[in-house]
């Protein structure tokens, strides 16, 4: 029985170009996702400013009395965390699509949509491997960059930089091994997956009709 922890046999090792292309092509989804979020997260917001009556009030308060500066203040700290929040549930629900992405999909298939067009597969195919590797991949690849972001708009400027920098260092540390002989990612060793290059379909067999 072969090791999963252990490189695959070297005729089935995938060109590096074609898992940077199949990287690219799910990253394109997780954009697409991020896209759709954004748009509905703007969508909320714009509706908290124009059927909610808390920016109104800040605007009269202003207007009214100059005592009222710290209530429009408190008035406006707490509008802007309700957007923040807002903000924040979308970088969740970002992940969280990521992570089911992967997961279902080398659950199902045994690869991801990019994989398949460019003729990969994960080996072995099994749940808990795929949630493994689907958890350290969206690791890398969003949820790290994603906390990051979400501190800065909490206000943690300085531990959001720092987060950032940790991402980066992430991810890189993720996809660096991938160029290397085994073309493993260090999702693919902690996981004991490997990619390789999927196997083309036998034809099937001529049917002869009786003369």
């Amino acid at each position: 029985m072969s090791n999963p922890y252990e490189a695959p046999p070297l005729t089935s090792r995938p060109a590096a170009g074609r898992r940077v292309l199949a990287w690219c092509v799910d990253f394109a989804l997780v954009l697409l996702a991020a896209y759709l979020l954004g748009v509905f997260t703007v969508h909320r917001i714009t509706a908290m400013f124009t059927d909610g009556p808390e920016l109104s009030d800040v605007w009269h308060m202003l207007r009214s009395d100059r005592d009222n500066l710290d209530d429009a203040g408190q008035l406006a700290l707490s509008l802007w965390d309700n957007v923040a929040t807002t903000v924040i549930q979308a970088f969740i629900l970002l992940v969280a699509c990521t992570f089911l992405y992967h997961w279902a999909t080398l659950t199902l298939a045994g690869r991801t949509l990019g994989k398949m067009l460019l003729g990969l597969r994960i080996t072995p195919q099994t749940s808990s491997r795929a949630a493994r590797r689907a958890a350290m991949t969206t690791t890398a690849d969003v949820a790290c960059f994603s906390l990051a972001c979400c501190l800065l708009i909490s206000g943690a400027f300085v531990i959001s930089v720092v987060v950032w920098c940790i991402a980066v260092a992430i991810f890189w540390t993720n996809v660096l091994p991938a160029l290397s002989g085994s073309r493993r990612t260090l999702a693919d060793r902690l996981a004991g997956t490997s990619v390789v290059r999927a196997s083309p379909r036998a034809p099937s067999p001529a049917t002869v009709w009786p003369r």
